[in-house]
């Protein structure tokens, strides 16, 4: 079957010939759908070219418009199209390599390959939900008092920590008010204004999870606390190991350990607690992405279970966008008014629009629907990447599968993760490995990779890529020609921000 009848009056739009034969699929919207995306990888619809309607799509191809619909709806989910509210349907700029592309077989060979970018870090940006972002501005501008534009608490609006104390204690169990919730740009901010209020009250020290994530640990080293390494295994951070340190503060991600993806364990927390207790400490509890959970209960965050020892930090960069530069700290009672101080004297205060904007999502509900559209997303994707690596590379131990944005892969001994780093990138997938996350403690070989932003089918040609690039990264292997053209950094990964 092809399109048809361009002239009918109800179709408008570029006319699209597409062949729905039953190769695609079985059912209607099978067979649309992998018709356009044989187009996509074909080559006859570039990125950024424009789709038809769905509307008249369907009417050029004699089908229900549902039928287009879920087509759509799929490709989308799968980063082949762009579609937003008042605006044309569109080829994604960054569209899926085609399953069975060119083999490498040298240096050479590699120059023109598109970038695969599996790093952790940003979410799937295209997924910002514009529409209900912009009803939520447009409330705002249009209820919101003049002098509510002016200078307001440099700590947050009181609309904002208002809607976050509810949120808070409804999805995460936390035990706050919003008096005692300070509003900042990002985690990153949270968690320097907290390692200053710590230094000032006498701190010299702060443990941290090893491996953890080797750019926070130098950021937050440049603000005067030692960073001391405590190692994780399969249940957290090991606390009898912590409590062998000097130190009285700690930072940990309970929820889903960066980057080994693990869960503290209720023994762990309950012994993290009493550790607290103990030594007069303070629990720094980075929350970062504890909203994507795929087989396994929630668990309520450390801050619940101890507000006096536990500061929550959160942020929405990874549930809606990091250019945002929104998020929340919720320190112990006994810190607030150090927090809120060095919070107005860093900035004086954060954007007021936006503030009311998210808690406008947050008491209507926008948000929460939104977090189970992403769940579904990121669930679809985490499963392709496990098949993807299952077929590729079926030795390869994985870890983290539960919950998150990524997933850890082991590579086998005789790969140096180094040079498997470097092999990858010369055939144009970007990875990152764990080495630089242990600190001064041995490290283990892993390599982090996010399902957050890819469409599925790249999977397999990012795994593909990496299988190849392991043969070259054991020892007596061909040295890399230094002076090979190489994709370039993408920024915006955990190695930049988080």
């Amino acid at each position: 079957m092809t399109a048809h009848n361009p002239s009918t009056p109800t179709a408008v739009g570029p006319v699209l010939l597409l062949e729905l034969d039953d190769s695609h699929g079985s059912t209607l919207a099978a067979r649309v759908t992998g018709a356009i995306r044989q187009a996509i990888t074909g080559g006859r619809l570039p990125p950024g070219a424009r789709l038809p309607s769905s509307r008249s799509l369907a009417t050029d191809l004699g089908l229900s418009r549902g039928v287009v619909v879920a087509a759509y709806a799929r490709l989308a989910d799968e980063g082949f199209l762009v579609s937003r509210p008042g605006s044309a349907t569109r080829v994604s700029d960054i569209y899926p390599v085609p399953a069975a592309p060119k083999a490498v077989s040298s240096p050479a060979d590699a120059s023109g390959l598109v970038a695969i970018d599996l790093r952790p870090g940003p979410p799937d940006l295209a997924a910002f939900p514009r529409a209900a972002w912009l009803r939520a501005i447009r409330s705002t501008l249009s209820e919101i008092a003049d002098s509510d534009l002016g200078y307001v608490s440099p700590w947050g609006t009181d609309t904002l920590r208002s809607a976050l104390a509810g949120y808070l204690a409804r999805v995460r169990g936390a035990d706050v008010t919003p008096e005692t919730i300070v509003v900042v740009n990002g985690v990153t901010q949270g968690l320097t204004l907290l390692v200053r209020v710590l230094r000032a009250a006498g701190h010299r020290q702060l443990a941290v999870e090893s491996p953890s994530n080797a750019a926070q640990r130098g950021v937050l080293s440049s603000h005067g606390l030692s960073m001391v390494d405590v190692p994780v295994d399969e249940d957290g951070v090991d606390v009898e190991a912590l409590a062998r340190t000097h130190c009285r503060a700690v930072l940990v991600t309970p929820a889903h350990q960066f980057p080994r993806g693990t869960q503290l364990s209720s023994e762990r927390r309950a012994a993290l607690v009493r550790w607290a207790e103990d030594v007069d400490g303070v629990i720094l509890e980075d929350d970062y992405d504890s909203d994507f959970r795929y087989e396994r209960l929630p668990m309520s965050s450390l801050q619940g279970l101890a507000p006096t020892r536990v500061a929550l930090i959160g942020s929405v960069s990874k549930t809606l966008a990091p250019g945002l530069r929104l998020g929340w700290v919720a320190p112990p009672p006994a810190l607030v008014d150090a927090l809120r101080a060095t919070k107005r004297n860093d900035d004086f205060g954060g954007s007021v629009i936006e503030q009311h904007a998210l808690a406008c999502l947050l008491t209507s509900g926008e948000y929460d629907g939104h977090l189970r559209m992403l769940r579904r997303r990121y669930r679809g994707r985490r499963d392709a990447l496990l098949a993807a690596v299952a077929r590729e590379l079926p030795d390869w131990p994985v870890t983290g599968v539960a919950a998150g944005l990524h997933l850890l892969i082991e590579p086998p001994a005789e790969v140096d993760e180094a040079a498997l780093v470097r092999q990858a990138a010369v055939r144009g997938l970007l990875i990152q490995g764990t080495g630089r996350m242990y600190g001064t403690l041995p490290p283990h070989p892993g390599i982090v990779l996010s399902y957050a932003r890819g469409p599925v089918s790249m999977f397999y040609e990012g795994m593909r890529r990496l299988a190849e690039a392991a043969g070259h990264a054991v020892a007596g292997a061909p040295a890399i020609d230094a002076g090979r053209r190489r994709p370039g950094h993408a920024s915006g990964t955990a190695e930049d921000y988080f």
